[in-house]
């Protein structure tokens, strides 16, 4: 909101600049909701309206195609705990590997690259790919990792690397969605952002649209490693022309605006050069045409020259001749690979022979890791030995140049040496010797998730048990939530690739245990639909166990993620069919936990009996297991149907001992939530003080607990009160934060009660015009989300909007569907509020009659539940038609009283107001 009002006062300050407009609402439509201020404006600048209306209708066709296009992308409804900003408002990254030692002299290629780029930069041109393609081993991604460090400077809003996988062992390549959402989490995305749903391709689509977004104005340097095909990173590209983009890969990809830069095998006189750097061996001691020799037989390909050198300088009693022997013989033993693969292929075999036995062991250990890079403790879990043991023996490996170090005391294989590793383990017929390193590695994912969940799950929830081989695993230390996350974050694509390997090998336990470990992140974390995907694994896995019990955790889960999509009839589907598999085995705590999860759906869509139900139910079941966080669960979410439904009384006591169950467990978050909604109950029974009281309480707990998503809950609650209270600048401050805090976030549900509250704001501040344009924006958002209740709610205002303008058979038609609505709800305080305004609307057109009928109905309502605020409408609506038909004398009780519930409210404008027309007859 800030942002396009910051637009719309550069276009005024620049004379009226159309196309500067125009890339300001293209830019911000998705995501913002209003541009405060420009009718006033063009209305002082009528010369200029016809050129700039007529601009807008073009900008308003191109949105609604794009709306069109992506009205098949869901953008999830809850957004998880994340305090990272958006793209576009701190990418700034360093990202990049480490610069290697052993790069050697590249000088033409460099020199050509830095030429392209700054000659690009002078002349303000857009900067095209570059792609350094060449065969595996030659030093593609070191000569890219090299030069995004010496052009890192050209580069000030950050440096990123991605690994596509396009030609690793084992993995299949990262598909572009993939990347781009790990793109967007890196750079401070929320999950609840990034766009998640069933169709690949919209998704994909929407994510890269995001990705462009965010790089929009930014200098940054993107490398895609290992790309391949062209498809695969073509989402991936930034459409801003600022930033570079170095694709390394062994295919030569074909695209017009690239610049390709081969990379060949060294010159000889380099590679001699880069063997004797390494080998720590003076140029002196060493034969120069033994030395040629050797690099000759390694194809001049920096990989297999630095193992041959880490050999030489590994054994000083060697000489150049004794290497050059045992390579002869490698090689010999591998003819029938191709040249270059024979090259390469024979100095890992030169290496790997001069390894310990022990070493060996465990360097073919590696092959069998489905992740990407790891660090001492899962190296310790695949070869069967300590942490220290493991941390030895990496540490010698990378000294041998077998493996590759990674920033965070980690380490990954260069593709050539997985496929080495595993070609020896396939060698050695050890397929048991892989389904068991896998098992371990498991294992050890199992524990250390148990050790991370600790931070991450609520007080009171019961922790899966631990099978007895991952008790006793070493994993290491984590001592606060925000390490615990970091954790997650890294090791989020190892997990996942050791879950899909376990599938693959029918480890179907341990995918099972395994997906329920990372829901806890998932939930909070995202992307979604990567969530969903793992727990459809975990369902296909429990049926193939005939593991009921588990079926109905996964399918659980599932329910909840697609909750968090607001994809509610998938979530009431899967949750559904938990609660049948929970109560086939007899799971009284699971099926009262789906039955929660469900409730939370059926509130969310405002079935709210439904709702009533399923929370009573589970709270029955949590009391006869003695489940005191699941009773406060149920407590509180029914509380929440109960004031949907006007039974204030009710929802008060259940929310009240949900409260005290929450204090005694010294659980805060629930703690939280009970307050705010004890203040929306206070709101609605006309105790303001007392409700603004509650949610800046619950406001200070989520600060407390760095929770964005319920901060903006609690602002937008209190922007409310404020509001019915006459502090229009408070409210407005209050929404507007609120609505950021939520369009950042993601959480679709809560930016659009944003919206609907700005709206209502906007009519009660007298721009009704301003109202309609924005409460219509909040309707067609609750109607995507498929909220009746917020449909509900919108058409209410919408309808007191229409009617200030005038609009009578659209507002009778506003008012006419949220009534049917609020009553299919049972939402009886809304039911009242819209007959008030049906009835101010009937009275300002002259049929005071009809209109006292619709005020008499609103006041029943507001006294059997307990509604101050609707009872004193009722009244001065009653008032002010009886002063009409039946003359002043007749309607003063009626506005006497209204005036008072006014006045013991703290709505002071409204009993003044009424005061002053009491004001003659009292004189």
């Amino acid at each position: 909101m800030r942002l396009r009002r910051g637009i719309s006062i550069a276009v005024v300050a620049a004379g009226g600049v159309v196309t500067t407009m125009l890339v300001g609402l293209v830019t911000n439509a998705v995501s913002e909701s209003e541009w405060p201020g420009w009718l006033g404006w063009l209305q002082r600048h009528a010369w200029f309206s016809f050129v700039l209306l007529g601009a807008l209708l073009v900008v308003m066709t191109v949105l609604a195609a794009l709306s069109d296009s992506r009205t098949h992308v869901r953008q999830p409804e809850s957004a998880p705990q994340n305090e990272a900003e958006p793209p576009g408002a701190a990418l700034v990254l360093r990202a990049l590997p480490r610069d290697t030692a052993a790069f050697t002299d590249r000088g033409a290629e460099l020199a050509a690259l830095v030429g392209s780029v700054r000659a690009a930069q002078e002349s303000g041109e857009a900067l095209p790919v570059h792609v350094i393609d060449g065969m595996a081993g030659v030093g593609k991604t070191a000569f890219a990792v090299h030069a995004g460090h010496v052009l890192a400077e050209r580069f000030p809003d950050g440096q990123l690397f991605v690994n596509l996988n396009g030609h690793t062992t084992g993995r299949s390549p990262v598909q572009a969605g993939e990347a781009l959402a790990s793109l967007l989490a890196a750079t401070g995305v929320p999950a609840g952002r990034i766009p998640a749903g069933d169709d690949i391709g919209a998704v994909t689509e929407a994510r890269a649209a995001m990705w462009r977004s965010g790089l929009a104005g930014k200098k940054a340097l993107l490398i895609l490693d290992n790309a391949g095909s062209y498809r695969q990173l073509e989402p991936l590209l930034p459409g801003a022309g600022d930033c570079l983009v170095l694709v390394t890969s062994r295919k030569r990809l074909a695209a017009q605006e690239e610049v390709v830069l081969p990379v060949q095998a060294l010159p000889a006189d380099h590679a001699v050069d880069l063997f004797i750097r390494l080998s720590g061996r003076s140029s002196g001691s060493l034969d120069p045409d033994v030395v040629e020799e050797l690099v000759g037989l390694c194809g001049y390909l920096p990989l297999g020259v630095s193992l041959l050198a880490a050999r030489l300088r590994h054994h000083p009693s060697w000489s150049a001749e004794d290497l050059r022997e045992r390579l002869v013989a490698a090689r010999d033993r591998l003819g029938e690979l191709r040249a270059g693969e024979r090259a390469v292929a024979a100095t890992f075999e030169l290496s790997y022979q001069d390894l310990e036995e022990d070493r060996r062991r465990f360097f073919r250990g590696l092959g069998f890791y489905p992740g990407t890079d790891l660090d001492a403790y899962v190296g310790a879990a695949l070869g069967g030995v300590t942490v220290a043991d493991a941390r030895r023996q990496l540490d010698a490996l990378y000294d041998a140049h077998m493996i590759d170090e990674h920033p965070g005391s980690r380490y990954r294989l260069h593709d050539l040496l997985r496929d080495y590793a595993r070609g020896l383990a396939d060698e050695g017929g050890s397929s048991m010797e892989q389904t068991e390193a896998v098992q371990r590695v498991c294992l050890y994912y199992l524990a250390a998730l148990a050790a991370a969940n600790r931070h991450l799950v609520r007080s009171g929830a019961v922790a899966p048990v631990l099978p007895d081989a991952a008790a006793s695993v070493e994993t290491q230390r984590i001592e606060s939530r925000a390490a615990a996350l970091a954790w997650l974050e890294n090791e989020r694509a190892n997990v996942l690739a050791c879950i899909r390997r376990a599938s693959g090998l029918a480890l179907h336990e341990l995918v099972i245990r395994l997906a329920a470990a990372m829901a806890p992140f998932l939930r909070q974390a995202g992307p979604w639909d990567q969530a969903v995907g793992l727990h459809r694994t975990a369902a296909d896995a429990a049926r193939h166990t005939g593991d009921r019990k588990a079926l109905a955790g996964a399918l659980a889960e599932l329910g909840v993620v697609r909750r968090f999509m607001a994809a509610y009839p998938e979530a009431t589907e899967a949750l559904g069919e938990a609660v049948e598999e929970y109560e086939a085995v007899g799971d009284r705590r699971g099926k009262a936990d789906a039955l929660n999860q469900a409730g939370i759906v059926w509130l969310m869509t405002a079935d709210n009996e439904a709702s009533a139900r399923a929370q009573t139910e589970a709270l029955a079941l949590y009391r006869e297991v003695g489940d005191r966080l699941g009773q406060a669960n149920a407590l509180a979410d029914l509380g929440m149907a109960r004031r949907q439904t006007g039974r204030f009384d009710a929802a008060v006591e259940a929310q009240s001992e949900a409260l005290s169950i929450y204090r005694e467990l010294h659980d805060r978050y629930g703690e939280a939530n009970s307050l705010r909604d004890l203040g929306v109950v206070h709101r609605l029974t006309g105790e303001y003080e007392q409700a603004a009281r509650r949610h800046r309480e619950a406001y200070d707990i989520y600060v407390e607990l760095d929770d964005r998503t319920h901060q903006a809950y609690a602002l937008n609650e209190l922007g409310v009160v404020r509001r019915l209270t006459g502090d229009v600048v408070g409210a407005r401050e209050a929404h507007d934060q609120a609505l950021e805090r939520f369009t950042e976030l993601g959480e679709r549900f809560g930016r659009a009660n944003s919206i609907r509250n700005l709206g209502a704001l906007e009519r009660v501040s007298g721009s009704a015009t301003e109202a309609v344009r924005i409460l219509e924006e909040a309707l067609r958002a609750f109607r995507d989300l498929g909220s009746r209740g917020g449909e509900a709610a919108s058409l209410s205002e919408l309808g007191a909007a229409r009617a200030a303008l005038g609009e009578r058979e659209e507002a009778v038609e506003a008012f006419r569907r949220s009534l049917e609505l609020h009553r299919e709800l049972g939402d009886r305080s809304g039911e009242a509020e819209v007959l008030n305004h049906w009835g101010t609307l009937l009275r300002a057109s002259g049929d005071t009659q009809e209109a006292r009928q619709y005020f008499e109905q609103a006041l029943v309502l507001a006294g059997e539940i307990r509604s101050p605020l609707e009872e004193a409408r009722a009244l001065e609506g009653i008032g002010r038609c009886d002063r009409i038909s039946a003359g002043p004398a007749r309607a003063e009780a009626a506005l006497r009283n209204a005036a008072a519930l006014y006045r013991r409210l703290g709505v002071d404008a409204a009993a003044q107001e009424l005061e002053e027309l009491l004001a003659p007859r009292a004189g």
